[in-house]
């Protein structure tokens, strides 16, 4: 699958700690090949079933939309992302 990074997403990432933008690389490595793989627990959002949701860990999250073959990034960071995901 290819990706895509809205300018939100890569605002949010450059906020990031260190620690958390090299997990957020890993798990979008782990996006690219599978969205459905087990330390991604990826599932779309209640209420916004359009956009999905991905664990980076038990604090920061990222959302994103599929079309097709092609993965839009939208949002990466704490809980307060799905204010505006």
């Amino acid at each position: 699958m290819t990706i895509k990074f809205l300018k939100p997403f890569v605002k949010d990432y450059t906020k990031l700690p260190s620690l958390q933008r090299r997990k957020t690389d890993e798990q979008l490595e782990h996006l690219k090949q599978n969205i459905r793989h087990p330390a991604l627990k990826a599932h779309k959002m209640s209420h916004r079933e359009e956009i999905w949701e991905a664990r980076i860990d038990y604090h920061y999250r990222m959302t994103f939309n599929v079309k097709g073959s092609i993965i839009i990034m939208r949002r990466v960071g704490t809980h307060e992302i799905y204010r505006k995901p």
